[in-house]
């Protein structure tokens, strides 16, 4: 399928907003192709690998984009700064439960010979998503708009060019925000 400007991708969620049915047929394609894209980024990561999948991410954030009928989606920028965040809710509510599974919720209790056994999943990848989580949080207490910058390149994947079109800010402003916010997070993590 050839790619389609974002020009006409705004176009595409406007008029489906509006009401035109075939304008969601021909735009689920492209955004499902664009969710899983950013999935792939946000999953390449090695913290992040493991039993989470690209699929099952764009299919979650797939649904919850079309459920909001309501938002008034002002262009393409917009649109995958909502799929940004939404993923972002995803990965951090799978760590959460991956820690919570670590730490025995839900477990199967057994005998301490059979627990000898059980195969444990490293801890440190779902509380390394829980510890930015909660680092981010205090960044967007203090900056929103590094957070949101920090929100839209980490959990989006986009480019900083992308992320300005979507905050609607200079690129250099993008590039200036996104070093103050790394070098936050990275006193906030390590």
């Amino acid at each position: 399928m050839p790619a389609m400007s974002p020009t006409e991708i705004t176009r595409l969620l406007q008029d489906w907003q509006g009401g035109q049915p075939d304008a969601l047929d021909r735009l689920l394609p492209l955004v499902y192709d664009e969710l899983h894209t950013l999935a792939s980024r946000q999953l390449s990561h090695e913290w992040r690998a493991g039993r989470l999948q690209t699929t099952v991410v764009v299919n979650e954030a797939y649904i919850k984009l079309f459920g909001q009928r309501e938002v008034d989606w002002q262009n393409r920028g917009h649109f995958f700064a909502i799929a940004a965040q939404i993923m972002r809710r995803i990965l951090i509510d799978h760590a959460r439960r991956e820690g919570r599974y670590k730490r025995g919720g839900d477990a199967q209790h057994v005998d301490i010979d059979t627990a000898a056994d059980v195969v444990q999943i490293a801890a440190t990848d779902a509380m390394d998503a829980v510890a930015l989580d909660t680092a981010l949080q205090k960044l967007e207490q203090l900056d929103a708009r590094q957070g949101r910058i920090v929100e839209l390149r980490f959990f989006g994947g986009l480019t900083l060019e992308e992320t300005a079109a979507a905050m609607n800010i200079s690129t250099g402003t993008v590039k200036r925000e996104w070093a103050l916010a790394k070098g936050f997070l990275h006193r906030e993590l390590f």
